[in-house]
């Protein structure tokens, strides 16, 4: 049998098939475990996806410009300013609202404030005014030490929760950051970042209202809001 001679020629035309074979099956097998670990971390996305209520768009409930979508309660000072909404005691130091046209039951809502004199203030949901008579639940905002961010039913059951004393530090003269969150009987605020209270209550459940803003009574009061964004929940 005579020896089959193997010459350059053929080792380089087996060696480009042999490294065209592999290239293409690497190829292959690179695909497949990508597609793999596509569909791995989508199935793991999934999985630890909490299931709540779907959210939708989020809406700026103050233009910047005037009051429209709002009705003022009481004789206090409510305007725009530069972009800022500030209200301020008037002449009768009562008790003033400003509240929103629209009801609002399950939202999340953010907003800035800041205290340039006595700030004792509030965010009220889920209420109702007759005049300056509110009833519903506010959420505080008030100078240092004062309970920012606690839960107070007005005309009914007083304090339903507050912080942890020393929690609530609020910068006077600065931009404070409130969120608050209410959804079923569930409510929780935010202050500059650190969750305030988190309250589960029946009555709160049961109910629906307009978001409004509080004024307190005594006189010498001046707090200015900005970037009030509101995010309809279910």
């Amino acid at each position: 049998m005579t020896p089959t001679r193997v010459t350059n020629r053929h080792f380089v035309n087996v060696s480009a098939a042999i490294l065209r074979f592999s290239t293409r099956h690497v190829a292959i097998v690179s695909v497949a475990i990508l597609s793999l670990a596509a569909t791995t971390s989508v199935g793991a996305s999934d999985e630890t996806s909490p299931s709540l209520p779907a959210a939708q768009d989020a809406v700026s409930i103050f233009n910047g410009r005037n009051l429209d979508g709002w009705r003022i309660h009481g004789t206090e000072l409510w305007y725009a300013d530069n972009g800022e909404l500030v209200c301020e005691s008037g002449p009768d130091a009562e008790y003033g609202y400003l509240a929103t046209e629209q009801i609002y039951k399950d939202f999340e809502l953010t907003l800035e404030f800041k205290q340039e004199a006595n700030g004792n203030s509030g965010v009220f949901f889920r209420s109702s005014l007759e005049g300056t008579r509110i009833t519903g639940w506010q959420v505080e905002v008030a100078p240092p030490g004062n309970n920012t961010g606690g839960v107070y039913e007005s005309y009914g059951r007083g304090w339903l929760i507050q912080p942890p004393e020393g929690l609530d530090d609020v910068k006077i003269g600065e931009w404070n950051t409130m969120r608050v969150r209410v959804v079923g009987n569930h409510v929780t605020s935010w202050l500059n970042g650190v969750e305030m209270i988190d309250l589960r209550d029946e009555m709160i459940g049961s109910a629906e209202g307009v978001i409004a803003l509080q004024i307190h009574s005594g006189g010498g009061i001046k707090v200015r809001w900005r970037n009030l964004i509101v995010r309809e929940i279910g």
